[in-house]
């Protein structure tokens, strides 16, 4: 693995709040960091956060840093994400505490879910806990898996972002986020124009072509899964199924009673919750 250096400064990253704990909060595609600015403010009054935006995100000034060749898997992801934490230092002692070491959960959103399960894989002694939120390691149906999509639905969203960027944005944010919060599908769908049309088709086959089934029984990090009740892009079938394959079933689901992809823009006050639950557990 290549360590990146200097990666805090183009990611955008900062921290916030103190605290004997780190939370790495990791957006999924198509945002940034302030899908996370509901929950920051409360978060920081017990525990270190750190935000940051990934390469590809719109709210990111250098757009060398994404590279496709790198982001053709999770893989350069988790190589960055890891970078990131060691440039950091969050990982090490810190020299304003009396603790020898910080303890890091990884919050990670959609795709960056699985990211974080790589990057636990490679460096499985980084992390004390995993929670997953609207995670999925495999979006294309199979024989004995239900991923949500068939194969043509996913060459139709591809040709979608292809021909009419600024159409499919808008449909997608409408698709994804909870429909009775208009405030938030405006939010994102701001996040996602700011993309640039290559990346998001770029990193949308990355995203949408993945398959990191194989991956999830690796994982000895414990992990959470925050769901939603109904997603349109995670039927419910699929946090089941990695908690079956995580760990021999270890892993906790927490289904969140709300619709949509993004609970933590639509229902953060439960999201809240279940995330206190879980860091004091």
């Amino acid at each position: 693995m290549v360590m990146r250096k200097d990666l805090a400064t183009g990611m955008n990253a900062r921290t916030i709040g103190s605290g004997k704990g780190t939370i790495v909060l990791a957006h999924g595609y198509g945002g940034d960091q302030s899908i996370w600015d509901k929950i920051v403010p409360e978060l920081a009054g017990s525990h270190r956060v750190l935000v940051f935006d990934w390469c590809f995100s719109g709210a990111v000034k250098d757009p060398t840093l994404y590279e496709p060749a790198k982001y053709g898997s999770y893989d350069g992801f988790a190589d960055d994400l890891i970078s990131l934490i060691d440039e950091l230092l969050i990982n090490k002692v810190d020299e304003s505490s009396s603790s020898s070491s910080s303890s890091v959960y990884f919050v990670g959103h959609s795709m960056s879910a699985m990211i974080g399960c790589i990057a636990s894989l490679k460096r499985p002694n980084l992390f004390q806990g995993l929670i997953l939120v609207g995670a999925s390691p495999r979006f294309i149906n199979s024989e004995d898996y239900e991923g949500g999509f068939e194969m043509s639905n996913i060459e139709q969203l591809f040709s979608s972002i292809e021909s009419n960027f600024e159409e499919w944005a808008t449909n997608f944010a409408s698709l994804v986020v909870d429909s009775s919060d208009p405030l938030s599908i405006d939010k994102f769908e701001k996040c996602l124009k700011k993309m640039r049309q290559e990346v998001a088709l770029s990193l949308a086959k990355t995203v949408f072509l993945s398959d990191c089934r194989d991956i999830l029984d690796k994982v000895v990090v414990p992990c959470h899964i925050i769901q939603t009740r109904n997603d349109a892009v995670v039927p419910s079938s699929v946090p089941k199924y990695i908690q079956t394959k995580i760990m021999n079933g270890k892993c906790h689901v927490d289904i969140i009673d709300t619709d949509g992809h993004f609970p933590q823009l639509t229902a953060h006050t439960q999201f809240l919750e279940v995330l206190f639950r879980i860091l004091v557990s």
